[in-house]
């Protein structure tokens, strides 16, 4: 028993002295994960805590999480290590590599997983395969206040467990165009709940989708215009619907995405 303690000891010694081979990386688990974060715009305050909050689910639910600013990480060997890469509140060109770019496209292809979050649809405007990708662009917002989401997307895992009438704050996106019809509407806002002119003017109407899913050129596609806010990520009912998007994203939940009318 002394000698195990003792060689226990030498190795986490040596594990010490050498470091982690990926700073970033954390444990693995069922499947595999990266999230996205490079900002070359607006900066989210709310980016560490929701990195923090995708560790933790991930440490409890079986799935592996690295993390990256660098796009040089998407390089077809690096990105077939996941099965979901989830833009965090990316902003402005945040995949500025003509070679990223053609990477991350290709590993969509082959099947792969993405899942947006809020500012990711903030982000790429120059690219218009991610437009696709994402289903449509941010436009503006009125000030963060209280609304209703209407839940509409029942029977998705990014659905499940959560009620047809929440009520929450955030930041809610208006967008230049509106996605349905290309897309399945998991959730949308009831406009009659909130004062939803933005600041650049108007709004989106009573058909106001906040988050859909979509197969897209070979992959899946989910996308959350929620969590804007650092209390979104210790919000029960959020971090079931983000567990949710990322199950479906990573192909480990049934991907029910047909587009509704």
């Amino acid at each position: 028993m002394k000698r195990s303690s003792r060689a226990l000891a030498v190795l986490a010694l040596v594990v010490g002295l050498v470091g982690p081979a990926v700073p970033a990386a954390a444990d693995g688990g069922d499947y595999q994960v990266l999230v996205f974060s490079r900002t070359t715009g607006y900066r989210h305050a709310s980016i560490p805590v929701g990195i923090a909050a995708i560790k933790e689910l991930g440490a409890e639910n079986g799935f592996g999480v690295d993390t990256t600013e660098d796009d040089t990480q998407f390089t077809d060997a690096n990105l077939a290590k996941y099965d979901a890469v989830i833009f965090l509140s990316t902003t402005g060109d945040p995949v500025t590599r003509p070679e990223s770019k053609a990477a991350f496209q290709r590993y969509i292809e082959a099947g792969g997983g993405y899942l947006g979050i809020h500012a990711a649809s903030d982000s790429g405007y120059n690219w218009s395969w991610y437009g696709g990708l994402v289903g449509a662009y941010f436009r503006d917002h009125p000030a963060i206040q209280p609304a209703l989401v209407r839940v509409v997307g029942q029977g998705t895992e990014a659905t499940r467990g959560l009620p047809s009438k929440w009520w929450r704050t955030d930041e809610w996106y208006n967008f230049r165009t509106n996605p349905r019809g290309e897309v399945r509407v998991l959730a949308r806002i009831d406009e009659s709940t909130y004062n939803p002119v933005g600041y650049t003017g108007g709004s989106m109407g009573e058909d106001h989708p906040m988050a859909w899913c979509h197969n897209y050129d070979g992959g899946r596609a989910v996308y959350t215009a929620l969590g804007h806010t650092d209390a979104s990520y210790s919000e029960p009912f959020f971090l079931t619907h983000l567990l949710g998007s990322i199950r479906m994203a990573a192909g480990q939940a049934k991907f029910n995405c047909e587009p509704n009318e």
